[in-house]
């Protein structure tokens, strides 16, 4: 491997979630450093300020929600970009929040929603939600759960997307009255009084796909060694994410100012045993999934439930042509990565 003093660092973009966990923790312990690479972090707000990075080349790869890739790659917009998915960092992550304004014992877990909406509602404003982003799992998960429990998105409730860490004050100050957002922003209200969840993502689409990473294809090309050595090195990073003796220290990771910023308490309620929702207490053993079987490969499989997510949520024409797939989820740049793995 090159020398690190003559390499080009790569810029890679993050979002202070709890799932950006393998891309903190490949940079505290040095990981990166082990797989030859010199990794310059950058945090970003939101997803939108990831995209528009991406887009026009001041970021080399980022952790991603996984519709980013397809609105590139498949020109749902004027931001076309050749992008590639060489790892799935995690699975699951996410959760609805309602506001305390909604009664968890009228709303249960959404069943009691579309009734107090029809004859309880008293605000001028529409019955608004939030989602990290138009392409993102969170949108699909919304959605799906609105329409399970009767709620047309768009007619009945009004969509809205936000960055995931002001949506806990956005709630607060009853601008929202809930949303679908990754951790530790679920947590963040629950724990200060202000919101309570009524499902997470575990329960609405049970091994569902979450973050990816995103390399910029022209950077692949040029530096196809590095962009091996980056998936092996987050693939390495996940597996001590995953590992239960591990979590007190990524807990402590993730709380400081250049990720999350936020308690210890409040991520250890998804990150720990229990997750505290408002309305009880959940076993949280697989709120967080980070490594394990093919968790990590970016197979059809994987890309087919966010297309199918897509067309759910009227993002994607139904006769949008899948053939993309594999030049767009790279399971032979993962093969690559296992292949270099360090061990445990």
């Amino acid at each position: 491997m090159a020398n690190l003093s003559t390499r080009s660092p790569i810029r890679m973009g993050f979002v202070p979630l709890n799932d950006c966990a393998p891309v903190a923790v490949a940079q505290e312990l040095g990981i990166f450093k082990d797989y030859g690479l010199n990794v310059q972090l950058s945090r970003q707000p939101g997803w939108a300020t990831v995209r528009d990075m991406m887009f026009y080349g001041e970021l080399d790869a980022a952790q991603s929600i996984a519709g980013l890739a397809f609105y590139f790659a498949l020109g749902l917009s004027k931001l076309r970009r050749d992008v590639a998915v060489p790892l799935v960092l995690s699975a699951h992550g996410n959760a609805i929040t309602l506001s305390m304004e909604l009664p968890p014992e009228t709303i249960r877990q959404g069943e009691g929603l579309a009734a107090f909406i029809t004859h309880r509602w008293k605000k001028r404003r529409p019955p608004t939600f939030a989602a990290a982003h138009r392409f993102s799992s969170h949108h699909i998960l919304l959605h799906a759960w609105l329409r399970r429990h009767g709620l047309e998105p768009g007619r009945d409730v009004e969509v809205v997307f936000l960055p995931p860490p002001l949506m806990p004050r956005h709630l607060a100050s009853d601008h929202i009255d809930g949303y679908c957002v990754g951790e530790p922003w679920n947590s963040e209200a629950i724990l200060s009084g202000s919101g309570w969840c009524p499902a997470t993502s575990a329960e609405l689409a049970s091994g569902h796909p979450e973050k990816v990473l995103l390399v910029d294809g022209e950077f692949i090309g040029e530096r196809r060694d590095d962009t091996i050595a980056l998936g092996a090195a987050l693939l390495h990073a996940c597996r001590m994410c995953h590992n239960p003796d591990f979590r007190s220290e990524l807990i402590e990771i993730l709380s400081r100012q250049a990720y999350t910023g936020c308690s210890k308490t409040t991520l250890n309620n998804s990150l720990g045993q229990t997750f505290l929702t408002g309305r009880g207490d959940l076993d949280a053993s697989n709120f967080h999934l980070f490594y394990g079987n093919d968790l990590n490969c970016p197979t059809a499989d994987k890309a087919s439930w966010f297309l199918s997510g897509m067309r759910g949520t009227g993002l994607l024409p139904d006769n949008t042509a899948a053939a993309p797939l594999t030049r767009l989820y790279r399971q032979d740049i993962y093969r690559a990565s296992e292949n270099i793995l360090l061990p445990a």
